[in-house]
Order: C-alpha cells, then structure tokens, then sequence
C-alpha cells in the first residue's frame, strides 16, 4: 500500500523560504517518478515541479524555475520542495504525487493524470 506524506507547510513571511517534504511508504520509491502540484483557493491544481527515480533529470513549470528546486533523498524515501523568496501568490495547498511505473516521464511531468497516488496536501500560506 503506497502512502504519501506531505509536511513542511506554515505561515511564512514574503521573502522567507521554505522546505516542504513528501515521505513515501511502500516498496519502490526510487523507482517512482514523482511530483508536485500547487492548488490555489478557487483555482485548478497546477504542476510545480517533477523529478525521475533517479534524481538526475527535474522538470519545471516555466514560471518557477529560479524559486523551486525539487529533489529526493531514495534513502529516506522522501521528496523535497526547497521555495525561495516565498510571494503571496504562492499562497496554496501544496501536493505531492507519485507514479509507480513511469513511461516517458519526461514527455508531460506537467500531467495529473499520469500519477498514481497523492498526498493529502500541505498548507503555504504567505503573508505580504
């Protein structure tokens, strides 16, 4: 049974940083492509950031590159999101996902319909 975690969310200040966390259980995390979607009061669910089994290839969506960086740690079985220069506009409910048995990862990172399992969310509330 595959099970994700998020922790890591808060209120924070305009210009603080954060690390959000996505902990795996079950068997296979390096394997799993993974990722992470932000979902905004009144708004559609919105991809952030992807990352292959292995680490070594990440993807992102055009408006985050420089603020973001996802990474994991397969020892730990455990997914990161590091925001820096945290905006009000990032105020959301942050999401992890996972998908078992990637294909072409790398053709649409940016699709929910492509992960399997999800996390239940945490909460980045930032204030001006």
């Amino acid at each position: 049974q595959v099970k994700l975690v998020e922790s890591g969310g808060g209120l924070v200040q305009a210009g603080d940083s954060l690390r959000l966390s996505c902990t795996a259980s079950g068997r296979g995390f390096s394997s799993w492509a993974m990722g992470w979607f932000q979902q905004a009061p009144g708004k559609e669910r919105e991809f952030v950031a992807g990352i292959t089994g292995s680490g070594l290839d990440t993807y992102y969506a055009s408006a985050e590159k420089g603020r973001f960086t996802i990474s994991r740690d397969n020892a730990k079985n455990t997914m990161y999101l590091q925001i820096d220069s945290l905006k009000p506009e990032d105020t959301a409910t942050y999401y992890c996902a996972a998908e078992e048995t990637p294909i072409r990862f790398d053709s649409d990172p940016w699709n929910p319909l492509r992960y399997d399992y999800w996390g239940q969310g945490t909460q980045v509330t930032v204030s001006s």
